[in-house]
């Protein structure tokens, strides 16, 4: 390909984003225009992706929330998990909106720090939902689960579930870098009773929380060791790719799946037998809590603080002794916390 080619690909690839970052504020600006005009208060949402079934419950509840509430919303995301830069350039859009207060996902933990204190030395309330910052306090409040707690749970169940069968591990995780995935990796590890580098860790494989990730790493894994016998999850969609690939493998019934989530659909997986147990989290509390927040503040000025775990709940219909879980015709009337 000549040069000259590969220079008009650039621009163009360049003015096309461009021109779509641009939109967006333009639609933000415009969005606050008329939010002002009629006197609302305006809510930011930044989530990590726009279409992971997670955040979309997530961004639901927040509006219907915001609309009771008298709030106008403004959604924003990611491009794809891992999207810092994107997210960065949304709270900047929010800034310029004149939002009360913004709600957000981070994708890294620590990547946007300086935006972050950018909104609140603007006087913009900024709480991290479902993923904390490092440091913690670099936003007012966190809305999460304990992630920690739930791999925890979720190491737990498959350890005891495995009974005396010598244990093959296969870990299907997020993304690296991010509390998340961190915690909810550490969590199993020490529900299950090894640490990093343990023997029984027959592999890895990075899924970014994406179902065909999950599924192409599940299927390098068992090429290169057939005889895995347990698979701990990153998320439901990660579980979902690595079920398709255990099926394709003629293995879906000699190994154990076991994820973190908890929507609708993982739980019906749980019900089905494609996964063992999932452990779920509540996303519908995180956004309504959230939206609270900056109603609340917005009238008053008072501002929530600290960590507000909204809790975790194993859903399974083959219960161990001794650990607390639910089963799916619970979890099928609760998940993900709300309507």
């Amino acid at each position: 390909m000549s040069a000259l080619r590969l220079s008009r690909i650039f621009t163009s690839t360049a003015l096309a984003t461009t021109a779509a970052l641009g939109f967006a504020v333009f639609s933000s600006l415009a969005v606050a225009d008329k939010a002002q005009a009629a006197g609302e208060v305006i809510v930011g949402l930044v989530t990590k992706t726009e279409v992971n079934p997670y955040f979309v419950k997530l961004r639901q509840a927040a509006e219907a929330e915001a609309k009771k509430k008298g709030l106008k919303l403004i959604a924003r995301f990611g491009k794809f998990d891992g999207d810092n830069e994107g997210q960065v350039a949304a709270i900047e859009d929010l800034i310029s909106a004149g939002a009360k207060g913004i709600l957000v996902t981070p994708n890294n933990s620590t990547g946007m720090l300086g935006i972050i204190k950018k909104a609140r030395d603007s006087g913009i309330l900024v709480i991290a939902l479902d993923t904390a910052t490092d440091p913690a306090d670099a936003v007012d409040a966190t809305y999460a689960t304990d992630n920690f707690e739930a791999g925890v749970k979720q190491g737990t169940y498959a350890k005891k579930a495995m009974g005396d069968k010598k244990p093959v591990l296969a870990m299907l995780d997020g993304t690296p870098g991010g509390t998340v995935d961190t915690f909810r990796h550490n969590g199993y590890l020490q529900g299950f009773g090894i640490k990093e580098g343990d023997p029984v860790i027959a592999g890895s494989a990075i899924t970014n929380g994406a179902q065909d990730k999950g599924q192409t790493g599940m299927e390098n894994l068992l090429s290169k060791n057939g005889d895995i016998n347990v698979v701990y999850t990153i998320n439901e969609p990660a579980a979902a790719g690595g079920y398709a690939a255990l099926k394709s493998f003629g293995k879906a019934k000699a190994v154990m799946l076991t994820s973190i989530d908890g929507s609708c659909q993982g739980v019906k997986d749980v019900k089905s037998g494609k996964v063992a147990a999932t452990v779920m989290q509540f996303p519908y509390k995180m956004a309504v809590a959230g939206v609270d927040a900056v109603a609340e503040y917005a009238k008053t000025g008072k501002k929530p603080t600290g960590f507000i775990n909204t809790g975790s709940e194993l859903i399974t219909d083959k219960p161990m002794a001794g650990l607390d879980s639910k089963d799916t015709a619970w979890g099928l009337k609760n998940c993900w916390g709300g309507e």
